[in-house]
């Protein structure tokens, strides 16, 4: 069930890979059109305004369109054959679920408590997707129909009719199948999910009057379940869903950021709902603290190469908010040090709430200044100044912390162990790719290197015949293997690139890096 879980996780990360450019792009709009920034530029009608007008309705084409992004975004991920496929065949079930909600909701109004005729959002349960009108169920309803589609796929794609019926073989017969499954899911959800709004609301209402408590125990849940992959229903249902504020803290943020910058009430009055999107700091304040402790704490005769190490993953983590890389590092060496971590993180984040910070820190330094700093700094400098002398605080009781720690109990961080640092060498990892057998150097074609790892990793999680499914997220290679004794070492792993194995059982995460997309896709076409 983990398993399962995990996969599913990975798979909602698809569509929230297009969330930082659109967010930035919102982000830029909102700064370039407020008067306070760029002046008489921003007069309603100018080709100035015109212009960010279309980019930034170009870059609400995420947002508008979430619950279709995720679930064309799952089967690209779980389905097993045919990807291109399932992802229409998901489509085409997923619009088929929502005109049926609109039909029987326009037929028996009074049996389902819903009134199809009021205005959607606020109050009225009602969305649009797509230019359907339906239940308002956000990424919840494409989670669910897309998972029934993907599983219809996977089991009977390759169903064989009889001759006659051969027309309605592949694609056409998963879509009549979801045609019928979609009729009792409709009547259970139009039925069922009414009921659920209103605990949603008891629940957002709870969620918002918990202050504190609630920011801490989000974020420390969000940082803790990052190596289970089961984060990923942390943050969104709070941020891209209707956990706490209808359509997400994130669309949220973006849609009122001009009014916020207009404006002189404190931000956590304007906005509390922020203190779930404050994931970040600990981007921009502890990972950096975390490092250098890693750093100071490294042999004397290793410091050079550590630092080589960690400074490219300590700037990916502060000016992007890609902080795998060196968390992973932590959940390595010891997850006693990541659970420490997470415990400060939390701290931090729900401190700052505390003094009034909110907004939407979710990423890296460019969110930090595009969707904050920037166009609010000139009605909420002072919030921003305590967010700031926060972070330096807590950058020195992470160090302090991790120091301590690293020395006390002998943690075995890069450059405290021979072993350890070699581990993470770029350049032994290159020479050990020339030495192994069947892996091309890097003076070879791309190409033919590119198939030549393929086959390696295949042979390392040992062969075609041993996988049940491979899938990836943002940086970790997913694998279910049916006998994990004849999988290859963690160093043989290395040996390819790999910084290391999360292994479980049956499941398996080989940590590769940002390139695991292309990975895996290599792997698909040597599996093909």
């Amino acid at each position: 069930m983990m398993q399962k879980f995990q996969r599913l996780g990975s798979a909602m990360f698809v569509p929230v890979l297009f969330f930082a450019f659109s967010g930035t792009i919102i982000g830029l709009a909102t700064l370039f059109t407020d008067p306070l920034i760029v002046g008489g530029l921003a007069t309603e009608g100018t080709v100035w305004m015109n212009m960010w007008y279309i980019l930034d309705q170009g870059a609400w084409t995420i947002f508008n369109q979430m619950p279709l992004l995720f679930a064309m975004g799952i089967p690209v991920t779980l389905a097993n054959k045919a990807r291109g496929r399932a992802v229409m065949e998901t489509i085409v079930i997923f619009l088929t679920y929502n005109y049926f909600i609109n039909a029987m909701l326009t037929v028996a109004p009074n049996f389902f408590g819903v009134d199809i005729t009021q205005d959607v959002g606020g109050t009225s349960g009602l969305a649009f997707v797509s230019g359907i009108k339906t239940l308002d169920m956000n990424i919840l309803g494409a989670i669910i129909v897309s998972a029934i589609a993907v599983w219809l796929h996977n089991r009977y794609f390759d169903t064989e009719l009889p001759e006659f019926l051969g027309i309605f073989q592949g694609s056409a017969f998963i879509v009549i199948l979801g045609f019928v499954v979609m009729l009792p899911t409709a009547f259970l959800t139009t039925w069922i999910w009414p009921v659920i709004q209103e605990l949603f609301s008891s629940l957002q209402t709870f969620m918002g009057t918990s202050g504190k408590v609630g920011v801490w125990l989000y974020i420390f849940l969000e940082k803790i379940l990052l190596p289970t992959g089961l984060h990923h229903f942390i943050y969104g249902p709070f941020q891209y869903g209707d956990a706490v504020i209808s359509g997400g803290t994130y669309a949220s943020w973006l849609e009122g950021i001009q009014a916020f910058s207009q404006s002189t009430e404190p931000l956590i009055e304007l906005f509390p709902e922020g203190g779930f999107a404050m994931q970040g700091n600990s981007n921009i304040f502890g990972l950096p603290a975390a490092a250098l402790a890693m750093y100071v704490t490294a042999k004397k005769e290793n410091k050079r190469q550590v630092a080589g190490l960690l400074i490219p993953a300590t700037l990916t983590a502060i000016i992007a908010g890609i902080t795998e890389p060196l968390e992973f590092t932590y959940i390595f060496v010891s997850p006693f040090l990541f659970a420490v971590k997470a415990f400060i993180d939390a701290t931090m984040a729900t401190t700052m709430y505390a003094f009034g910070v909110t907004g939407a820190f979710g990423g890296g330094l460019l969110e930090f200044l595009s969707l904050n700093w920037i166009p609010l700094f000139n009605t909420h400098g002072g919030i921003y100044i305590r967010q700031i002398i926060i972070g330096i605080v807590f950058f020195f009781i992470y160090f302090i912390v991790f120091k301590f720690l690293i020395q006390k109990f002998d943690i075995k961080t890069p450059g405290r162990g021979e072993q350890e640092l070699r581990l993470f060498m770029k350049e032994d990892v290159k020479e050990k790719r020339k030495i192994k057998n069947g892996i091309p150097s890097s003076e070879e074609t791309a190409t033919n290197n590119k198939e030549a790892l393929a086959k390696q990793y295949l042979e390392f999680l040992g062969g075609e015949d041993n996988i049940d499914n491979l899938t990836n997220c943002a940086t970790r290679l997913r694998v279910n293997v049916k006998d994990p004794d004849i999988v290859a070492s963690d160093a043989e792993f290395r040996q390819l690139g790999a910084t290391g194995v999360v292994r479980n059982n049956n499941a398996l995460q080989v940590i590769v890096g940002t390139s695991v997309q292309n990975l895996r896709e290599n792997i698909d076409e040597v599996l093909s």
